[in-house]
């Protein structure tokens, strides 16, 4: 069985209950598109929680090495790693009950996202969460 996304009208619902995003593979760097993307969710209003080890902190909250540090609450997790470092994160989300993973844009990990399915988690994959929220859910 092959995956798919959940249909528009999922992401919204699924968006409109996300208050908080760990963003794993966070860049300090102003022009990459994590730091970019990052930084338009902020400005919507989500409280971004950059994820990377060897940062203290990223728009202006702080930072950390993985989800396993973060002590507040996840709503989803948007990841910026290479597909073959997927599994590694659902493994993460799976372990801690997070409930909903977002993979960007050429983010494409299949197992990983049937284990994270198979979860219970919600699964987005090889989708831009900006380019969604603008188009599902700013009006």
């Amino acid at each position: 069985m092959s995956f798919s996304n959940p249909t528009p009208d999922q992401v919204r619902e699924l968006l409109k209950g996300v208050k908080t995003i760990a963003v794993v593979g966070f860049s300090p760097k102003p022009g990459r598109p994590s730091h970019n993307i990052a930084r338009a969710m902020q400005r919507y209003g989500f409280r971004i929680i950059p994820v990377r080890p060897g940062i203290s902190e990223g728009l202006g909250e702080k930072a950390y090495p993985d989800l396993a540090s973060v002590p507040d609450r996840i709503d989803l997790v948007n990841v910026f790693r290479a597909s073959d470092n997927v599994p590694p994160v659902v493994d993460q989300c799976v372990k801690l009950g997070l409930k909903a993973i977002w993979m960007q844009d050429g983010v494409i990990n299949e197992p990983a996202a049937a284990r994270a399915a198979e979860a219970g988690m919600t699964v987005i994959m090889d989708r831009c969460i900006l380019r969604d929220y603008t188009r599902l859910c700013v009006l």
